[in-house]
């Protein structure tokens, strides 16, 4: 970890990619629109190994394994401070004793609580209204989300490290929460910017901060007609009889790789610029990665821009 910080009454939200880009979105958009400053790095390589390599002009790469980043907010109404964690991906093996340390960790800033964001694939039309579902590590937790009028996760299990990482808050004696967006399962593979404007919308309530939604919300709505117009020609094509089995969904057939073109890339290159400069563009930096399909690509680019001047 390359620094302690002095906090007020911290709070930790953890995200990682997963379905529709639901948590890793809304994470995203906490950095860029709340100007938040990377601060430390979670070192944890002997927990990752590398299946492939990346050549570039006939020349292998360095191998490269996923980089696990702790981002900071200081509240300036002096309510709670955020500490945000991004990692590019879940651990194969040791969940358990990873997310453990990333608790101790978060423990010693002072942290309150925490919370995880995920997406909820159902039968949702993309027309409708995200639905926000949540589960509580506490009752007192339970209680508020409760009285937002959230749907509660009765039964089921959340997986990966959006639940095991309460789990071990909940061990060391934290209190904990997982918000899940809800979207159509027939295109999980496909970003879904509503759930995470969904899931957003609540958490500003719970942390009492001011958040700008509006870029989040346009995007929602183009991509809503995207996903419109494409559900309609499925629906077409198997006489408007939708699955009704979540694991045997639509997902689209996917593109032929196909290279990206120079004015593409120069209009990414221009936005890092914009971005290294105001970082409140980097949500629209992130909205273009994704069009393109290029984010994993630029990922740790697109992540150092929120290193601290002079880092």
């Amino acid at each position: 970890m390359a620094e302690i910080l002095k906090l007020n009454r911290p709070w930790l939200v953890a995200v990682w990619p997963g379905m529709g880009h639901v948590a890793l979105n809304a994470g995203v958009y906490l950095l860029a629109k709340l100007g938040m400053s990377a601060f430390a790095e979670y070192q944890s390589s002997d927990l990752f190994d590398i299946d492939h390599v990346e050549v570039k002009d006939g020349l292998v790469q360095p191998g490269k394994r996923p980089k696990n980043r702790f981002f900071v907010w200081h509240d300036p109404n002096r309510r709670h401070d955020l500490v945000v964690f991004v990692g590019e991906a879940q651990p194969p093996a040791g969940k358990y004793p990873f997310c453990r340390q990333l608790v101790e960790f978060a423990r010693n800033l002072g942290v309150e609580r925490v919370f995880t964001f995920a997406a909820m694939a159902t039968q949702m039309n993309p027309e409708h209204e995200s639905r926000v579902f949540a589960a509580a590590t506490d009752e007192t937790n339970l209680n508020e989300l409760k009285r937002l009028e959230l749907t509660v996760l009765e039964d089921g299990n959340i997986g990966g490290l959006n639940g095991v990482l309460l789990a071990a808050a909940a061990e060391a004696g934290l209190q904990g929460a997982c918000l899940l967006g809800e979207m159509p399962h027939i295109f999980a593979q496909l970003p879904f910017p509503k759930s995470s404007h969904a899931i957003l919308e609540v958490f500003s309530v719970l942390a009492d901060i001011d958040l700008d939604l509006a870029e989040l919300a346009e995007q929602a709505r183009v991509v809503e007609e995207q996903l419109g117009e494409l559900l309609a020609r499925v629906e077409e094509q198997i006489g408007g009889q939708a699955s009704s089995s979540e694991e045997e969904g639509f997902l689209p057939e996917p593109l032929e790789e196909q290279s990206v073109p120079d004015i593409d890339r120069n209009q990414i290159e221009a936005l890092f610029d914009q971005t290294s400069k105001d970082r409140s563009k980097a949500f629209e930096l992130k909205r273009e990665l994704d069009r393109l399909g290029l984010f994993k690509e630029y990922e740790d680019r697109f992540l150092d821009l929120f290193q601290k001047p002079g880092a």
